[in-house]
């Protein structure tokens, strides 16, 4: 499959001066890769050791975006350490979070990534005792992480963060008015020469890199609790492949969340957190929430889920109104706003856009898979339909089977901490 032989975490660093971590990657030692991380906030009087440690996290993370275009059969650990536990982790979270990649190039989806432990050190980092304190909510553009940040927002030493995109959050970020951490990430420019060559190309566990992210902007800023808004919807896969379930948000989905928590306690003990405060909801409650508190009218014309107003091309927040995100958004906001409203914020109906329609047969489980990309469960698509079908005849063509026992409130399974649910279900219950 591959020409090269090896692949070489070679090196990481970190400069203060700079504020920027710089991961260093090679393929066989002929072909150099560097990643630039660049922290633009102030930093709190973080422990050294426990940034270290995060930063090795997130550089075998990283890795995967260079990894993914030739596959080498065998994986080199010049710099940092794994353990058994470890090696383990990084490289099922490869596998699984490389399932769609396998999938749209045809590749095997049981490929073993061969991580191999160099250590077996498993002690975890010592804390000093003033241990940092408060949550750190990743800020993603979209509804979902608005609804984590208005049922947080009141706590103490909260804060927001991102990774790039800045011109398009900045508006969101002055409307939220928290303390927020602004992150640039820098991909290796050889990555697009090499795809227009052999290289293969596909999606990555983009949200599993963001987790490491995450504790890093944590230590340094001096919080404990990295928070994300991936809902219980996540945990569906797209698809099945060659018997072996795709999910296109498997860094999404509380296997992904569980595991890197276990790898936070074997690092950290219980220093550093990560969890999603929306995983018991479904993606048509947090849009019921999302509207009826009031948060629509807030953030209209700041906030979007559509992928295209976050590409290299977009300096601001829009919705397209053709992608299956738009779609799926569109259907599950549809029951709850105005159709005015809902309008305002698409530039359209796109009930009525005619392109949209197998996008919808297969958002409803009718025809085809589900869409790769981040929406909801089918059965939440099909809920969010027969609500909509009162007000929106248009909708009626589309015919769908939902079981009568089918309830997009209940709520489901988390891992969050005690304390902090109950923030969640004060609100929902």
């Amino acid at each position: 499959m591959s020409h090269f032989q090896r692949f070489i975490f070679l090196s990481y660093r970190f400069d203060e001066t700079s504020k920027q971590a710089v991961f260093t990657y090679s393929l066989d030692d002929e072909v150099q890769f560097e990643e630039r991380y660049t922290f633009d906030f102030k930093f709190t009087d973080y422990d050294k050791v426990a940034l270290d440690r995060a930063l090795q996290n997130l550089f075998f993370m990283a890795g995967v975006s260079y990894y993914k275009m030739y596959l080498p059969p065998e994986i080199i650990i010049e710099a940092g350490q794994l353990n058994d536990e470890d090696a383990k982790f990084f490289s099922e979270v490869y596998q699984k979070g490389l399932g769609e990649f396998f999938y749209t190039n045809k590749l095997n989806p049981r490929t073993e990534i061969p991580f191999v432990a160099n250590t077996e050190e498993a002690t975890a980092v010592s804390i000093r005792e003033d241990a940092p304190h408060g949550q750190l909510i990743a800020l993603g553009g979209g509804k979902d992480s608005l609804v984590s940040v208005e049922f947080l927002r009141d706590l103490p030493n909260v804060a927001t963060w991102s990774l790039g995109h800045r011109q398009q959050l900045e508006p969101l970020v002055e409307k939220v008015g928290l303390p927020h951490m602004w992150v640039e990430r820098q991909l290796d420019k050889k990555i697009s020469e090499l795809n227009q060559k052999d290289a293969l190309n596909g999606h990555v566990p983009i949200s599993a890199i963001l987790a490491c992210v995450g504790t890093i902007v944590a230590i340094l800023s001096g919080r404990s609790d990295v928070v994300v808004s991936n809902e219980y919807s996540a945990n569906e896969p797209n698809l099945t492949y060659q018997d072996v379930p795709i999910n296109h948000q498997y860094s999404k989905s509380q296997d992904f969340e569980e595991q890197y928590q276990n790898l936070l306690k074997r690092h950290f003990d219980t220093a550093q957190h990560y969890y999603s405060f929306l995983r018991p909801l479904s993606d048509l409650h947090i849009a019921e929430l999302f509207v009826k508190r009031g948060f629509l009218n807030k953030y209209q014309g700041v906030f979007s889920s559509c992928n295209r107003a976050f590409t290299q091309h977009s300096n601001r927040m829009f919705w397209c109104g053709e992608c299956p995100k738009c779609a799926f958004t569109f259907l599950a906001l549809s029951p709850f706003a105005e159709q005015k409203t809902l309008e305002s914020v698409f530039g359209k109906n796109l009930f009525t856009d005619s392109k949209l329609e197998q996008t919808y047969q297969e958002l409803l489980g009718i025809q085809g898979d589900k869409p790769l990309e981040c929406v909801g469960e089918i059965k939440e698509a099909q809920s969010a339909l027969k609500m909509a079908q009162e007000s929106h005849p248009e909708m009626k063509k589309y015919e769908v089977s939902l079981p009568e026992s089918y309830d997009y409130r209940q709520l489901m399974p988390d891992s969050m901490p005690e304390d902090i649910r109950g923030f969640l279900l004060s609100e929902v219950s």
